[in-house]
């Protein structure tokens, strides 16, 4: 999906689809943010569709581990900074008024990664600023579904099914399979399997790591159609020392 399939992802999940998801997380981050925050920067950034909504709201910055992926915000959000790098370990020598993990924050697997990212938010979070992690699921709420979506720009299509499953649940992961079918500009339609492992953690492990590495930390649940009911956000403020 991020490497060879990524030219494909304005069709699997085009920009339009984040407009209302990206209102939900500007809204909370400005409410934990003990004051208006000017610069973002969002780990995991992808193809840029959330920042395509964001940056008209922030001074943003993005960073992702795909060069397949930064190519594809580029593309989009030209007027953007982009840095390779990986979520983990990536030091970009500046703080910002916020820090953004969306979705990308899923595949951090075990605790020790969840840590690692968390503390590079940590280490680029201004005194007096916010970071918000969203990952997919906890271990509470993990409901096995299947979903399906896709799109056509004319010329092309590309349609999804994806289907999230836990093969143990004694265990902190859980795998999302995804079919694709792409039809090309001549007609053809190939098939296409990927399988992504993400972490599942309970909530209690995402507060505690946040004050862990130093944050302040918060949960809020949101209601939204576009994201699965009591949908949890995890919230850090730096406080001065």
């Amino acid at each position: 999906m991020y490497t060879d399939l990524a030219r494909w992802w304005p069709l699997l999940s085009p920009p339009g689809d984040y407009q209302e998801e990206a209102a939900v997380y500007e809204r909370a981050i400005l409410r934990f943010a003990p004051a208006r925050p000017r610069t973002l920067l969002e780990l995991g950034s992808g193809g840029g569709h959330n920042a395509f909504h964001l940056k008209a709201s922030f001074d943003m910055t993005l960073v992702d581990l795909s060069e397949a992926m930064l190519s594809q915000s580029r593309g989009l959000n030209p007027d953007l900074p982009h840095h390779l790098g990986d979520m983990r370990d990536v030091r970009l020598g500046r703080e910002f008024d916020a820090v953004f993990v969306h979705d990308a924050i899923s595949y951090m697997t075990t605790r020790e990664d969840l840590e690692r990212a968390m503390t590079t938010a940590f280490v680029h979070c201004a005194t007096g600023g916010v970071a918000l992690f969203t990952p997919d699921e906890t271990k509470e709420t993990f409901e096995p579904d299947t979903t399906c979506g896709g799109s056509d720009d004319g010329r092309c299509g590309f349609r999804y099914m994806e289907w999230n499953w836990d093969p143990d649940p004694d265990d902190e992961t859980c795998v999302s399979d995804y079919a694709f079918l792409i039809r090309d500009t001549t007609g053809d339609v190939t098939v296409v399997h990927d399988r992504h492992l993400h972490g599942l953690f309970p909530r209690q492990v995402w507060l505690d790591t946040l004050a862990s590495v130093g944050f302040e930390p918060h949960s809020e649940t949101v209601e939204h159609p576009d994201l699965p009911d009591g949908h949890e956000l995890f919230l850090g403020v730096k406080r001065s020392a």
